[in-house]
């Protein structure tokens, strides 16, 4: 599949676009990650031709898992092109998109939150390729709300006075998504939840969430399901409670510095890679597609919604 996504994301603009109902209130803005990672000089010159080719990405797992689960993508990358690929998995959300945005690394494997943020900060940035999901044949996927059954939340009314953790506010299906959501039913967060956590990646958040140390959790609806399969969640004992409408998955964005050919031989080795490469949520992908900003403009609407919205509460 080698064109671009807009046709594809028609349907979900106008359903992403639903929840862009006037909100009558906000929250405080959650605080973000600092102190970026140190990183080696990006392979940005158009002189050198081997230099390595340095990838920052979010971290959506245990680092060590993640790290292992990308390593076939880098040695195909590397065998394709040429170069070697460095894919250092970054503490937090705001550190891939500082490392990018900052020249520090060349490319970036972000979520669809994350490049919109990266694109904000720095225009010189685009994506350039998405994952499709193994399971949908599509390049999207969905956020869920999910609890622990004995909580007695059966819906997102259920909630009010509840422990609740969010992935990252950084997240676009660890806490974009569902507060957009949760705004435009009259949920408050930090005035209704009893408390609200930032676990920092989706194998945390669902980690809190067996650990009982939450009670319901935001996450993205592949991840769960993959730890209902592996016995991490019990089927039995936690279950999703709401589902949102189709996402955007995360592009891989690069520096747009970068040399041309080069940028030109990654869209082409992606969208030829073969299916079951990892792609960063730890999903074995079904390949990849083109894509480009405007693919992304949903996310913008729904950041800027709350943002907005969040701004006029203070």
């Amino acid at each position: 599949m080698t064109r671009y996504l807009s046709w594809q994301y028609r349907s979900l603009a106008i359903a992403l676009a639903s929840l862009l109902t006037p909100l009558g209130f906000g929250c405080t803005s959650p605080s973000s990650d600092n102190n970026p990672q140190a990183s080696a000089t990006p392979a940005s010159s158009t002189e050198n031709q081997t230099a390595t080719v340095h990838v920052a990405v979010v971290p959506w797992q245990s680092r060590e898992e993640q790290q292992k689960k990308l390593q076939p993508l880098a040695d195909y990358l590397h065998k394709s092109t040429g170069r070697k690929f460095d894919f250092q998995i970054t503490k937090d959300y705001k550190t891939s998109v500082d490392l990018l945005v900052n020249g520090k690394v060349d490319i970036a494997y972000l979520g669809g939150s994350t490049y919109v943020l990266a694109r904000q900060q720095n225009p010189n940035v685009e994506p350039i390729v998405a994952p499709i999901d193994q399971t949908t044949g599509r390049p999207w996927y969905s956020a869920v709300i999910a609890v622990n059954t004995g909580s007695g939340i059966k819906s997102l009314a259920d909630l009010k006075g509840k422990r609740f953790a969010f992935v990252s506010p950084n997240s676009t299906s660890g806490y974009l998504v569902p507060m957009v959501k949760f705004k435009a039913t009259g949920i408050n967060p930090e005035r209704d939840f009893a408390s609200v956590k930032y676990s920092g990646s989706h194998d945390k958040v669902q980690a809190d969430l067996a650990a009982g140390v939450v009670d319901a959790i935001a996450d993205e609806k592949p991840s769960f399901l993959r730890s209902q399969k592996s016995g991490k969640l019990n089927t039995t004992k936690y279950k999703i409670i709401w589902e949102s409408d189709p996402i955007p998955t995360g592009p891989i964005v690069v520096s747009t510095k970068l040399p041309p050919q080069l940028i030109a031989d990654l869209k082409r080795v992606l969208i030829n890679s073969p299916a079951g490469l990892v792609d960063v949520s730890g999903t074995q992908s079904a390949g990849y597609t083109l894509t480009k900003d405007s693919d992304y403009e949903p996310i913008r609407q729904l950041k800027t919604s709350l943002e907005s919205n969040t701004g006029a509460a203070k």
